[in-house]
C-alpha cells in the first residue's frame, strides 16, 4: 500500500478536512435524540435512504464510466465498507445514545483514534509505536475525561449496560471502516474521493431499502405525521451534511495524510459531539470535560510533531 505524502501543506489541509467532517458528523450524534420515537433501525433506514437517494442523483453522469472501472472485488469492498461505517454503525450508534447518553457514548467512540492510529503504525513505513505513545496516552487521558461523569454514576441498569455494550460495537464497525477506507482509496486512485463516497452511499442506500421489511414486520411504525415529517427532515439533514459532506471531507483527508494521523482526526468528531451534546443539554463543560478539549488538542499536535520527527529521521538516513 502506498502511503500518504506528508508534507505541511498536505498535512493543513488534511486537518481542516478532517476539523469540517468530524463537526458534521458529530451531528449523528443529536439525531436520535432529535427523532427519539423512532428506533435505531428506523433512524439508519430513514438516513440511508436519503443517502442513497441523493448520491444516485450526484453520480448519475459518471455512472457509466465508474462502473467500467469497477471490479467485482471493488463492489464487494462497497459493499461491506457500507455496513461497517454506515448500517450497522449507525444502528449501533442510535441503539447506544437511545441507551446510555451522548456522553457515555461519545466516550467510547472516542477511542477510534487509539485503535485505528494502533492498526496504521503496522503499515510499511509508518511512524512507529513509540513516536505514536506520548500523542495516544494525551488521547487516552482526554477521552477517559470526556467520559468520567458517565462511568463514575450509578449504574441504571439494563438500559445503560445495552448502550455500552452498542457503544463498543459501533466503535468496532467503524475502525474496520476507517481502516478500509483509507487502503481502498490508496489502491484506486482512478476513482475521486467524491465518486467513492457516493458509491458507498449508492449500496448503503440499497442495503436501506433491504431493511425495510425488517422493520415493518418487528417494528412498530405505529407514529402521527408530525412524527415522520420530523424523522423525513432528520434523515435529511443528516444524508446531506454527515453522509455526502462529511465523507467527502473524510476522502479528502484520507488521501493526503497517513493512517496513523487519520486515526488522530477523528477526535474531531468526538470534541464537536460533545459540544452539540451541550447545547442540546443546555449546560456548560465540567472542569474534567475542560480538561478533555485541551488534551484532545494536545494529542493531535503531539501526533503532527511525531510525524515531523519520523520524516526527518527517514530523510537523515
Amino acid at each position: 500500500m502506498e502511503l500518504a505524502v506528508v508534507s505541511p501543506s498536505n498535512t493543513r489541509l488534511g486537518i481542516v478536512f478532517g476539523m469540517g467532517a468530524g463537526a458534521l458528523w458529530g451531528l449523528v450524534f443529536l439525531a436520535p435524540e432529535l427523532a427519539g420515537q423512532f428506533s435505531p433501525l428506523q433512524l439508519a433506514i430513514g438516513r440511508y435512504l436519503a443517502y442513497g437517494l441523493l448520491s444516485a442523483a450526484l453520480i448519475a453522469p459518471r455512472w457509466r464510466m465508474l462502473t467500467a472501472i469497477l471490479s467485482r472485488h471493488d463492489w464487494f469492498a462497497l459493499a461491506w465498507l457500507s455496513l461497517a461505517g454506515n448500517t450497522l454503525y449507525y444502528v449501533l450508534l442510535s441503539a447506544a445514545v437511545q441507551n446510555g447518553g451522548i456522553a457515555m457514548t461519545s466516550l467510547v467512540i472516542g477511542f477510534l483514534p487509539v485503535a485505528v492510529t494502533i492498526i496504521g503504525s503496522r503499515e510499511s513505513g509508518a511512524v512507529p509505536l513509540r513516536l505514536l505513545a506520548p500523542s495516544l496516552l494525551l488521547c487516552t487521558a482526554g477521552v477517559v475525561c470526556i467520559g468520567w461523569q458517565a462511568l463514575a454514576a450509578p449504574a441504571v441498569g439494563a438500559a445503560q449496560l445495552t448502550g455500552l455494550l452498542c457503544a463498543i460495537g459501533a466503535l468496532v464497525s467503524w475502525t474496520a471502516f476507517a481502516v478500509g477506507n483509507s487502503r481502498c482509496l490508496a489502491r484506486l486512485d482512478q476513482v475521486s474521493a467524491q465518486d467513492w463516497n457516493l458509491l458507498i452511499g449508492l449500496v448503503t442506500g440499497a442495503q436501506a431499502v433491504a431493511l425495510i421489511p425488517v422493520t415493518l414486520s418487528f417494528e412498530s411504525i405505529d407514529h402521527e405525521a408530525v412524527a415522520w415529517l420530523q424523522l423525513a427532515g432528520v434523515s435529511i439533514g443528516v444524508a446531506l451534511l454527515a453522509s455526502i459532506v462529511a465523507n467527502a471531507l473524510w476522502n479528502r483527508m484520507s488521501r493526503l495524510l497517513p493512517l496513523t494521523m487519520v486515526g488522530q482526526m477523528i477526535l474531531f468528531e468526538t470534541l464537536f459531539a460533545l459540544i452539540y451534546g451541550f447545547l442540546w443539554e443546555q449546560r456548560l463543560p465540567f472542569p474534567l470535560e475542560i480538561a478533555a478539549f485541551g488534551l484532545v488538542v494536545a494529542s493531535v499536535l503531539s501526533c503532527i510533531a511525531a510525524h515531523r520527527r519520523h520524516d526527518a529521521l527517514t530523510v537523515a538516513h
